[in-house]
């Protein structure tokens, strides 16, 4: 896996001096840059684009979730939509039967999916491969069907689902600028996104990044050298279980619905497409897996009415094959060629 070596490259001790670890000043300034950019988006967007890209900001954060399951720590996951189902159906019965505020939610769903997600990986120590790929593909499967149970409609709502209401910006205004439910569901998004991938980069350009990656590896070599392979396997589904639910959480406000049909076996199979779209094991690669998964149905859609899925995967293996490492990782590459570049020419003179 390239892109592994690309988020993961060896930090230099100038660097690692920095406020947040592994982060140059360049970085930061990029980042800061873009996030301001992307306050300005729902400004000059219709409401149906900015509530398109809230989903980008959910996908993205729950595609982060994934790749430290599956592209850090190896372990292949087809069930990933049942931890988002778990996430978004504790904030709606938080929100729909306790009143509990959406913003407190959030923090709640992400702790659920976290236990949750921790003990699931437990058991699932023992399988390996596509036995475990399995496993999870029986945990997404199934957990639609148990939202349904008649023992839960209490709780779910049954087929039926749980409607909510989308929470009123708290001030209607700021800076001057005008803000409705869905500009401000943008900006809280945003605001959870930045704090999500800001613990992201930390956890894995640190010392647990490394000790995923030797695990998925040279899991013989990791143990050998003092990783305890179990504890970090079990912490590593459970932490991709916790993004993965806050990411559902925050999708059961912006979409203002939760239902069991919302989250079948196709949520968990897209979701592993954008993260091999975006990139295995690297970061930046979830954002551009979510802009892929949210846009390119759609785009598809216009392309063929009668036909789109045929247009949705003869562009997944055009992508796969121009960019084998997915969108980060050929980035990543072009990026290199072009500093290369004017080393080369220096050189000739």
């Amino acid at each position: 896996m390239e892109a592994a070596a690309t988020d993961l490259a060896p930090v230099a001790p100038a660097q690692a001096s920095g406020g947040v670890r592994g982060w140059s000043r360049g970085w930061v300034l990029a980042f800061v840059l873009l996030v301001l950019a992307a306050c300005v988006l729902p400004f000059v967007s219709s409401n149906y684009r900015v509530f398109q890209y809230t989903m980008v900001l959910i996908y993205a954060i729950a595609l982060l979730g994934l790749n430290i399951l599956t592209g850090y720590s190896g372990q292949i996951s087809l069930g990933h939509g049942a931890f988002y189902a778990i996430g978004a159906y504790a904030t709606a019965i938080l929100m729909d039967k306790f009143g509990v505020p959406y913003w407190l939610c959030i923090p709640v769903a992400g702790a659920v999916c976290l236990l949750a997600g921790f003990l699931f990986g437990l058991p699932a120590l023992r399988l390996e491969g596509v036995y475990l790929a399995l496993a999870t593909f029986a945990l997404g499967v199934a957990l639609p069907q148990l939202l349904k149970y008649k023992h839960l409609e209490e709780w779910t709502g049954g087929v039926q689902g749980i409607i909510l209401t989308k929470p009123e910006p708290p001030v209607a205004s700021l800076f001057g600028l005008q803000l409705n439910a869905d500009r401000w569901l943008f900006l809280f998004t945003l605001a959870v996104g930045v704090v999500m991938f800001v613990i992201g980069w930390n956890l894995l350009r640190g010392r647990v990044g490394r000790a995923l990656i030797a695990i998925r590896d040279q899991p013989i070599a990791a143990a050998t050298m003092g990783i305890d392979n179990s504890l970090y396997k079990s912490l590593a589904f459970g932490v991709s279980a916790m993004f993965t639910g806050v990411a559902g959480g925050l999708g059961a406000v912006a979409v203002a619905f939760v239902a069991p049909d919302s989250f079948t076996i196709f949520l968990s199979i897209s979701l592993l497409v954008g993260m091999v779209v975006g990139g295995l094991a690297s970061i930046t690669g979830a954002i551009w897996g979510a802009i892929f998964i949210q846009f390119v149905p759609n785009l598809a859609d216009q392309v063929s009415k009668a036909a789109p899925w045929a247009i949705y995967g003869a562009l997944m293996i055009l992508f796969m094959y121009v960019m084998p490492t997915g969108i980060a990782g050929a980035l990543r590459l072009a990026w290199l060629r072009v500093k290369r570049k004017p080393r080369r020419d220096s050189a000739a003179g």
